[in-house]
């Protein structure tokens, strides 16, 4: 059995906000990660709260699950009729990435205690 704690501290949310590489292409918010990470030396707080909000009562927003996903050709390729010539980019919501990087760490820790990964 997992305990895990429904509530991200200020400075879990500061880290992963951090941890967001600027060059990344706009997701359907339309929020650079370059802005949200000026942006929440102000808003910290308020999106704790909502980190918080969205953990504890399991409600997700719909835009917070939607995303676009962009087929590009890799190049150089000699034959583009096979699916490594392309790669996938999924374009999410900003928040959405970082409650979905909170996420993966509590799991991988998990993981880790439990003695899942060799």
């Amino acid at each position: 059995m997992l305990n895990i704690s429904p509530t991200i501290s200020t400075e879990e949310i500061s880290k992963l906000i951090r941890s967001l590489l600027n060059r990344k292409a706009l997701g359907l918010d339309g929020i650079l990660n370059k802005v949200l990470k000026v942006a929440a030396l102000v808003i910290i707080k308020d999106l704790v709260k909502i980190a918080s909000y969205y953990f504890t009562s399991g409600i997700i927003l719909k835009s917070l699950k939607e995303f676009i996903t962009v087929v590009l050709r890799k190049k150089g390729k000699k034959d583009y009729s096979f699916l490594g010539s392309y790669r996938l980019i999924a374009l999410k919501n900003t928040l959405a990435k970082v409650l979905e990087k909170h996420i993966a760490n509590i799991i991988f820790k998990a993981a880790e205690e439990h003695r899942l990964l060799f």
